[in-house]
């Protein structure tokens, strides 16, 4: 009662403390209870409340893992108004395109170092083809079997199977057992038609998305779910997004975590877009774990954020910044993220964690446990 007392007292809006005696006895909230939340509740309270849910889920733990990523080109298909990073491939020249052993190249590169996950993510390119994408994926497990391979967004995927005229389970059948292991986030953006047809028209839509995570999950793979906050979306938008999320979950079980990726408005055609406040930020953290009662974890990407508004967000529901990353990621850094260098060692994402007193985990991808930095003195000047 007394965390139920101390949270429920920040507010004194009667539907905001209805929400939190929900939230608190583990009752789901509603469409309109989600909106409410950011209409109204202000940044204690929410944070409050969020942490409360964060604290009894996960404690002061906060994930993150050792990976790195392969962007396989910048050249797209698709023309979204919120990308800084794709080029039209009517102008390919303008951008890059790895091979398979190119990009084998950079996975042989990281031999003889304690990554748990390689990363796979980029253009949607006409040459890169469903057959070309399984070659590599066959190619990293004989090299390094024990490698977790997350890769290719629904947007990604979408392109290659109608291309290679598979259906979408038959695609991922196909691509799970050459050894893609799970799915990123990507491509979600704002599920509503109404944002949708004015941000990215041209690319796979809201029910095609989930269709291709459903698949995935059927076959006994994970994924992660992301959506693209602070451009033209309005909050009902952003509580559409999570309840079809939410709803997938309930059926499936098989989303890992939820990631809110802030748009950015460097290069991109709609630079006339301000960007929205940390604030702003914070609440939709907070939100998302509130609404997203059936995901186990909330992920900040510290790179798009900054790492010390990703320690803020670890107060906010918060509990993984994703991983070292350890490469020079263009996707984010193209489009005005505040790291333009993502990459951190263990020392640094630990001393991050431990500097609000959170204990970092070190984990794999499906949230195993790898290292335990809480509970041990670790000489953080020999980790890498």
């Amino acid at each position: 009662m007394n965390d139920m007392n101390r949270i429920i007292d920040i507010t004194k809006d009667v539907a905001l403390r209805n929400i939190a005696e929900k939230v608190i006895n583990n009752t789901r909230i509603s469409f309109d209870d989600g909106v409410t939340l950011f209409e109204k509740g202000s940044l204690s309270f929410l944070g409050a409340l969020a942490n409360y849910v964060r604290e009894k889920k996960h404690g002061d733990i906060t994930y993150f893992n050792r990976n790195f990523h392969i962007e396989p080109t910048n050249v797209c298909v698709f023309s979204c108004k919120f990308c800084s990073y794709s080029k039209l491939y009517a102008h390919k020249e303008e951008g890059w395109e790895l091979t398979v052993d190119q990009m084998m190249n950079i996975v042989k590169s990281y031999d003889g170092k304690p990554v748990t996950e390689v990363h796979i993510v980029g253009g949607v390119h006409p040459k890169m083809t469903l057959p070309f994408f399984a070659d590599l994926l066959k190619a990293i497990k004989a090299h390094r079997p024990e490698l977790h391979i997350k890769g290719f967004t629904p947007v990604e995927l979408d392109y290659m199977f109608k291309k290679a005229k598979l259906s979408v389970e038959e695609g991922m059948k196909f691509l799970h057992e050459a050894g893609l292991d799970s799915l990123p986030g990507g491509g979600a953006e704002i599920f509503h038609p109404e944002v949708r047809t004015q941000i990215c028209e041209d690319k796979v839509d809201a029910e095609g998305w989930l269709h291709i995570h459903k698949a995935a999950h059927q076959l006994g793979m994970h994924s992660n779910a992301t959506m693209l906050f602070g451009h033209i979306e309005k909050y009902w938008h952003r509580i559409d997004h999570m309840e079809r999320l939410r709803q997938l979950q309930d059926e499936t079980g098989g989303f890992n975590t939820f990631i809110p990726l802030k748009f950015r408005n460097k290069d991109n055609d709609m630079s006339y877009i301000n960007e929205s406040s940390t604030i702003e930020d914070l609440k939709v953290y907070a939100v998302g774990r509130l609404y997203l009662d059936n995901f186990n974890h909330v992920k900040a990407y510290w790179p798009m954020l900054g790492r010390q508004n990703a320690q803020l967000t670890l107060g906010f529901g918060v509990n993984d910044i994703d991983g070292t990353i350890d490469d020079t990621t263009k996707i984010y850094s193209m489009a005005g993220s505040e790291e333009q260098t993502p990459s951190m060692s263990t020392a640094q994402l630990v001393t991050l964690i431990k500097q609000v007193n959170r204990k970092p985990i070190e984990r794999d991808t499906l949230y195993n446990v790898v290292t335990d930095y809480s509970t041990q003195d670790v000489d953080l000047a020999s980790l890498n």
